[in-house]
């Protein structure tokens, strides 16, 4: 059967106009008679935005040309006012900013284009089947095929080609999607980029290489933290035979973009993308800590219905992310990885971790909700082998060129 991109496929109708929140996302018809209620807390909250606005225009110059200078000077100040929250009017440009993608697009012009109009990617289907279960209740992707669906498609069809290794995995949808509410495609394409191969952080690749085996390395570092700083709680999981990967996965895969209230993903991922991943742990340990009482009575099935569907107050930002602050890991999370490297032996190209078959077993459909259907290449990685390192592209002084590119065709510098 001929392959059908999506270029070929017609927009389908237009949705009908609905109310949605300051986020695009759809919001419940029960909801909107109480928007009356809350108008003078709204106009307090734009106040107090507007405020925080100047001081980061102040702070970041002209599209961004003071942001270094700034950083250097007054390395605690920045910090402390991104874990407050970027302004969302300007996050988008912030996010280039502290990820290093805008260097990477200025080092590589066209490269994006060449990704998405000349090159053809075998996950070109895959990713087809998934766009509209990404953000689904968001305006910007609520059009079968339509602008939104079509700019995730080019996103994630570039990066597969880009990083053949890699390809295309359903999780990375909805990171993907999440930047392209914030900035445009060939942005989003380089953030991707920057994340993924360590452009300031540890590379994160390997949450979608074969066998995910950053994803267990992780998993294996969060359930020793849980043991040592929740320790009745961690005995109570041990006696329930609770482990992360059956309610954790997904908060790596997505860095939280997944299944929580927008507001607070996006409060996370301003600290995860200054930060690094340290976050992800630290905001899991939050959760379990502010639930902790009712967690550890509660058994195997409730236990599993209460990981997944925390309480409302529970994912307040300004609540949960000083409690998140708070638990200091970084030096524990460095023990424990050597510690899984030395334990596993087997070395994993670029993501500085170890594939292990238990963890492997436990995967499968342990990621995702039912309602969401796994790409193949997610599902298989489990029971295929890992594949030989490649030698690591150098980031300063060379550009970053499609693999597949080098067979056939050259990217014109």
């Amino acid at each position: 059967m001929e392959r059908k991109k999506v270029e070929e496929f017609e927009p389908g109708p237009v949705p009908p106009a609905r109310s949605v929140d300051r986020f695009g996302f759809f919001v419940p018809e029960e909801n909107n008679s109480s928007q009356g209620s809350i108008t003078k807390k709204v106009i307090n909250e734009q106040e107090r935005e507007e405020r925080r606005i100047r001081k980061w225009r102040k702070m970041i110059g002209v599209g961004g040309s003071d942001w270094k200078h700034y950083v250097r000077r007054k390395p605690h100040v920045v910090l402390r006012r991104i874990r407050k929250g970027i302004p969302d009017c300007l996050r988008g440009l912030v996010w280039q900013l502290i990820s290093g993608s805008r260097d990477l697009l200025l080092m590589n012009p066209g490269v994006y284009e060449q990704l998405v109009l000349y090159e053809t990617s075998t996950s070109e289907l895959d990713i087809i089947r998934d766009i509209s279960r990404t953000f689904p209740s968001h305006v910007f992707f609520q059009q079968r095929h339509g602008p939104g669906q079509r700019s995730l498609y080019n996103v994630l069809k570039a990066y597969s080609v880009y990083d053949r290794d890699v390809g295309y995995v359903q999780g990375m949808g909805f990171l993907a999607g999440l930047l392209l509410l914030y900035m445009s495609e060939e942005d989003a394409f380089w953030l991707l980029v920057a994340l993924l191969k360590g452009a300031v952080h540890a590379p994160m690749e390997g949450l979608y290489l074969v066998g995910l085996p950053l994803v267990q390395q992780y998993l294996f570092q969060f359930e020793q933290l849980v043991r040592e700083n929740l320790p009745k709680l961690g005995e109570h999981f041990t006696e329930e035979m609770i482990n992360p990967s059956m309610y954790a996965s997904q908060w790596f895969i997505t860095v939280f973009s997944y299944s929580f209230p927008f507001h607070l993903a996006l409060r996370i991922w301003d600290v995860f993308l200054y930060e690094g991943v340290m976050i992800v742990f630290q905001v899991g340990l939050a959760l379990l800590k502010f639930c902790h009482d009712d967690l550890v009575k509660l058994p195997f099935e409730k236990l599993i219905h209460a990981l997944k569907n925390f309480p409302e107050d529970a994912m307040d930002p300004d609540t949960l992310l000083p409690m998140a602050h708070a638990i200091k890991v970084s030096k524990r999370l460095e023990e424990l990885k050597h510690e899984y490297r030395k334990k596993n032996e087997k070395p994993i190209l670029r993501a500085e971790s170890s594939s292990s078959p238990v963890a492997q077993k436990q995967f499968s459909g342990k990621c995702f909700s039912n309602s969401m259907i796994r790409s193949p290449s997610l599902e298989e990685s489990s029971a295929q082998g890992t594949q030989p390192p490649a030698t690591p592209r150098s980031w300063k002084g060379r550009r970053l060129l499609s693999r597949s590119s080098t067979k056939n065709r050259s990217i014109k510098e």
